[in-house]
């Protein structure tokens, strides 16, 4: 089994080259859903939110209103390390698990850990490859500006929150180049499978 881990920045279509590597072949770890599932009413990590933030973050059906916390956290720091302590433990350890049920059931595996903070979560550590996404910080402000209905000055506050790019292609093995077309980047996502491909070959059998 081989596992890469996958980012970039905010619109610079991580999910699209996702598609692509999982259409490939590639097994896709997305943390994102791992999430989304560690913070259902009723789990550790739910209780722990609305003892920090209150039941107002609740929707009518006792879930977290996601877009609600999103907008508490997005402009305070103090906030936003409260909720990752909360979350992160239980992202890394169902991660953890995935990953081991893979390795026993699909030994010969390309693996993508798909994971937007997946540099400043310390969730690359350990992982031989790491996959950046990337497009020129114009193209990423027109696309989040389309796709969030968002000012220019919105987009760009968005994208001056998160670790900047060019530091995460610092310390990335791979970059994909995503302000091409659509057919291009599928290419190039196919061309980093096989790459990923022939590791696990030069391994030797399982």
């Amino acid at each position: 089994m081989v596992i890469a881990g996958l980012t970039g920045g905010i619109a610079s279509g991580k999910s699209t080259v996702s598609a692509f590597l999982e259409d490939a072949g590639a097994v896709i770890v997305d943390a994102d859903k791992i999430a989304r599932n560690v913070v259902r009413k009723g789990q550790p990590a739910w209780r722990e939110i609305v003892g920090a933030f209150g039941r107002t973050v609740l929707l009518p059906d006792g879930e977290i209103n996601r877009i609600l916390l999103g907008e508490i956290i997005f402009n305070d720091p103090v906030q936003k390390r409260i909720l990752n302590r909360i979350v992160h433990p239980g992202v890394i350890a169902e991660t953890a698990t995935r990953l081991a049920e893979i390795e026993k059931n699909q030994p010969d595996a390309v693996v993508i850990l798909d994971v937007p903070l997946l540099i400043e979560s310390g969730m690359d550590s350990g992982l031989s490859d790491i996959i950046v996404v990337y497009v020129p910080e114009p193209v990423q402000i027109q696309r989040l500006m389309t796709r969030d209905t968002l000012t220019q000055a919105q987009a760009l506050a968005r994208i001056r929150s998160q670790m900047p790019i060019e530091e995460k292609k610092k310390r990335a093995t791979i970059v994909i180049d995503n302000s091409g077309s659509r057919e291009a980047t599928r290419n190039i996502s196919l061309t980093v499978y096989q790459r990923l491909k022939k590791k696990i070959a030069q391994q030797g059998p399982s």
